[in-house]
C-alpha cells in the first residue's frame, strides 16, 4: 500500500503545474523612423522580443537630440538612433551604453532638381555649389537633423572635409526626419542629408533628385543606427538586454537573408500610409542599408566622429569609448550556449 501511496505522490507530482514562467520585463524603447532601426521591428514583429522576455512599448523620435532628453529624464529605457548624440549625453553624466549597431553608412547627400544639375557638369563638388550660388543668387540650402546628430554631423564632414564646399555656398538647416523629406520634395530645399526609406521614396516620387554622395564618401565606415540602454535599466536586468541583443542578432541575420520577409515588419512600422511593402524590401536593399550587431565594427569610426564634432563645436570633448560601449551582451549573445 505504502508502495502505491508513494508512486501515486510521484505521479501527481509530475503531473503538477509548472511554476509559471518569470513576468515579462517592461522596457520602453525611444526609435527614429529610419531603416537603420530595420532589426528592432523585425524582432518585434517575428515575436523575439517577446520570447526574450520583454514586453517592448514604442516611442517615435525625430531625431538622436530629442532623445537624449527623454533618456534623461528616465522615459525611455532603450534608445535606437543614432551613436553621435550618446557622446554628448556621456559627457554630461548620463550612463547610458551602446549594447549594438544596427547599420553604417546609413546617411546619404541628394540634390533636389536645382542643385543636382551642377553636379552632373563638374567634378568638382565645391565648384557645383560655387556656380549654384552664382547663378542662383544665394547659398544652396542643404536640409538635415539637429546640431550634435549623426546626419548633422555627416553632412558637415562632407561639405567643408571632403567636397571641401565654400562656407557661403551652402547653408545647413535643421529640421525633423519627415520634414526633412517633404522639404525636399517640395523643393523648399536644395538638398539634404537622408537615409533608408528617405532615399527610396524620394526618388520613386521624383527622379531628378539625384544621389550625389554615398555614406561611404560622407564619413568613411560612418557609424550610423545603434542600440543603447540607460544604465540603471541594464544594472537591473542584465538578462533582458542579453535577450534583446541576441533577437537583434536574429533579426539582422534575416534582413540579410531573406529581405521579403523582413519588409512587413518594417513597413508596419515606418509605412505610417504613406508607403508600401515593396518600396520598404527596396530600401532595405539599397547600398545605404548595411546592417551590423557587432557595437566593436564602429567603436573606432566613432572615435574619429568624435573627434570631428569636437572641432566643429557640437562636442564639448571627446568622451571614452571605454564608458560608451558595452560589448559583453553581444560576445554572450553570440557565443553558442
Amino acid at each position: 500500500m505504502r508502495l502505491v501511496l508513494s508512486a501515486l505522490a510521484v505521479l501527481a507530482g509530475l503531473l503538477a503545474p509548472l511554476p509559471a514562467s518569470a513576468e515579462p520585463v517592461p522596457v520602453r524603447i525611444g526609435v527614429i523612423p529610419v531603416i537603420g532601426a530595420a532589426p528592432i521591428f523585425v524582432a518585434r514583429g517575428e515575436g523575439w522580443l517577446k520570447e526574450a522576455g520583454l514586453e517592448p512599448t514604442f516611442t517615435t523620435f525625430e531625431s538622436g537630440p530629442n532623445m537624449i532628453q527623454a533618456l534623461a529624464s528616465g522615459t525611455i529605457d532603450v534608445y535606437v538612433a543614432g551613436v553621435a548624440p550618446l557622446a554628448v549625453a556621456r559627457t554630461k553624466g548620463i550612463d547610458v551604453r551602446v549594447v549594438a549597431a544596427t547599420a553604417v553608412e546609413e546617411m546619404v547627400f541628394v540634390a533636389g532638381p536645382k542643385l543636382a544639375p551642377y553636379f552632373a557638369s563638374t567634378s568638382s563638388k565645391a565648384e557645383a555649389f560655387k556656380a549654384f550660388k552664382a547663378k542662383e543668387g544665394r547659398a544652396a540650402r542643404l536640409a538635415t537633423q539637429p546640431p550634435g546628430s549623426v546626419p548633422n554631423t555627416t553632412l558637415q564632414h562632407w561639405l567643408w572635409q571632403v567636397a571641401k564646399a565654400d562656407k557661403a555656398d551652402a547653408e545647413v538647416v535643421p529640421m525633423g526626419i519627415d520634414a526633412t523629406q517633404q522639404a525636399v520634395l517640395a523643393g523648399a530645399m536644395d538638398g539634404a542629408s537622408i537615409r533608408e526609406p528617405a532615399l527610396t521614396i524620394v526618388q520613386m516620387r521624383n527622379p531628378a533628385i539625384k544621389l550625389i554622395a554615398t555614406g561611404a564618401e560622407m564619413f568613411p565606415d560612418q557609424p550610423g543606427t545603434v542600440v543603447a540602454v540607460y544604465g540603471k535599466f541594464a544594472d537591473k536586468n542584465p538578462a533582458a538586454v542579453e535577450g534583446l541583443v541576441k533577437a537583434l542578432v536574429r533579426a539582422t541575420d534575416l534582413l540579410k537573408a531573406d529581405p521579403a520577409k523582413a519588409a512587413p515588419h518594417v513597413e508596419a512600422a515606418l509605412g505610417k500610409g504613406i508607403t508600401d511593402v515593396a518600396t520598404i524590401q527596396k530600401a532595405i536593399s539599397s547600398p545605404a542599408a548595411k546592417f551590423i550587431t557587432d557595437p566593436r565594427q564602429i567603436i573606432a569610426a566613432t572615435k574619429a566622429m568624435q573627434a570631428y564634432q569636437v572641432s566643429i563645436g557640437t562636442l564639448d570633448k571627446e568622451a571614452p569609448t571605454d564608458g560608451l560601449f558595452d560589448a559583453k551582451p553581444y560576445e554572450k549573445a553570440v557565443t553558442p550556449q
